[in-house]
């Protein structure tokens, strides 16, 4: 996950974040952490209507994403995720 998420956002800072690891960039990117059942991604995808379609099969019940162990985990879901929320997080940090 880590690698995945670094290579998404190779600009981002790696940080822990309400103990569990982050990337960072003007704000939190992504929060992720390994649960005994699943691994968990954050915060909630919004903004691109094909990406909430492609992760509605991971949402939780607060829109968080969690990706069982007894599947393949999507890697490349998981950069998507990432680069969109970099491009987010960059637009954000542009306007007054």
């Amino acid at each position: 996950m880590r690698q995945v998420v670094r290579g998404a956002a190779p600009h981002a800072q790696e940080v822990i974040s309400y103990r569990m690891p982050a990337l960072r960039a003007h704000g939190v990117l992504v929060y992720y952490a390994a649960f005994k059942g699943h691994i968990g991604l954050y915060p909630p995808v919004s903004g691109d209507a094909r990406l909430l379609k492609a992760v509605a099969p991971y949402a939780g019940p607060k829109g968080n994403l969690r990706f069982p162990y007894d599947k393949p985990i999507p890697y490349d879901l998981i950069a998507r995720i990432t680069r969109l929320r970099a491009r987010q997080d960059a637009a954000k940090a542009l306007s007054p």
